[in-house]
């Protein structure tokens, strides 16, 4: 869900070369990781923001399940703050329309715009007018090529990566016995968001359980291919007994290449909530855990942030939510944990 959702931001994401080196997340600009929790606001400043009556326009890339619980988060903080959202829009991953977007929402003179960038390495065109109307600017994931932090926009709000990868690695070795040959699919890009999850999960299996070995490793750098690589990798190690997948949508190519092999014995972790392989994971099948970030917390946390910049809070420059391991016992709590949302029907349904 979540990173089939920014694959058409990479073009402003090559190069980045952020890496999670010594065990904590980085920002897409090497921005070191602060807490979502801290970014706190007082009775008496939220009483003064309500008294601004200030407004506020959603300027979203496009519109997924992740998007709709970021948005929701973003929606429902303003309102409890008394600021009314005078516009949202979705620029179905395109770059001129994202600006044309800016340039609508600008007529309606909002006081926050909070956004995802299309395209970040070009996004500084997009976002300009706002800037110059003194717009407070708030971003989910990245900001525009050249801003700069406190000047020109108020922090960038994600996940914390290196908690999310590491967190599939406990869920792996919790689904495993803590022992047992693994397979490593991860993602072949210059992508900051991958890259330190991909890392993450690895290190900790390197590091935490001596008696988990990963015997077979492969990158993708296209999605179509997962279920080609999966079909290798359990032909040469048809002993594997897991399989760590970048993010859930290969992961259910992965899953087709175990079925169609007659593979019920390798277990499946991934990254970000999915319903078809959340569905599996409750009937008993491969998979073993969906790691989840907290995407409606990332809309509260940038709202929050955009809001107390208004009264001349600063806020940090790269704010990151807590992750959370889903597994058939905990999908009912993860869904709305994340999502802030029930759990899909066929998973009600599946569950019962």
């Amino acid at each position: 869900m979540r990173i089939a959702t920014t694959l058409a931001l990479m073009s402003g994401l090559l190069g980045a070369h952020a890496y999670a080196a010594d065990g904590a997340t980085t920002g897409p600009h090497g921005e070191g990781p602060t807490a979502a929790s801290t970014v706190t606001l007082t009775a008496e400043e939220e009483q003064n923001i309500k008294d601004g009556r200030f407004t506020a326009a959603l300027v979203w890339h496009e519109m997924s399940e992740y998007t709709n619980a970021v948005n929701a988060g973003a929606q429902d903080e303003f309102k409890r703050l008394g600021i009314e959202v005078v516009a949202q829009t979705d620029a179905g991953f395109d770059g001129a329309r994202q600006k044309a977007d800016v340039e609508t929402v600008l007529a309606k003179k909002p006081s926050i715009i909070v956004s995802l960038p299309v395209d970040p390495a070009s996004a500084a065109a997009v976002y300009d007018p706002a800037r110059a109307a003194g717009v407070k600017l708030a971003f989910v994931d990245n900001s525009p090529a050249g801003y700069e932090h406190g000047k020109d926009y108020v922090t960038i709000v994600s996940d914390d990566l290196f908690q999310m990868g590491s967190k599939a690695a406990i869920a792996m070795a919790d689904a495993l016995g803590k022992k047992g040959k693994v397979g490593y699919i991860f993602h072949d890009a210059d992508f900051y968001v991958t890259n330190q999850r991909d890392q993450a999960f690895k290190k900790t299996i390197e590091q935490d359980y001596p008696d988990m070995k990963i015997v077979a490793e492969q990158g993708m750098a296209d999605p179509a291919r997962s279920e080609e690589i999966a079909q290798a990798m359990v032909t040469q190690h048809p002993d594997l007994d897991g399989i760590y997948v970048t993010w859930a949508e290969p992961a259910l190519s992965v899953l087709s290449a175990l079925r169609s092999a007659g593979n019920s014995h390798t277990r499946i972790v991934t990254l970000d909530l999915n319903e078809p392989a959340a569905l599996d994971m409750v009937k008993g099948g491969s998979v073993a855990a969906l790691i989840a970030d907290e995407a409606y917390n990332i809309g509260v946390t940038a709202a929050r942030s955009a809001a107390g910049a208004m009264l001349g809070k600063e806020a940090a420059p790269f704010l990151v939510v807590d992750s959370l391991a889903v597994t058939k016992d905990t999908v009912k709590e993860g869904w709305k944990t994340s999502l802030n949302k029930d759990v899909p029907q066929s998973i009600a349904d599946a569950l019962k």
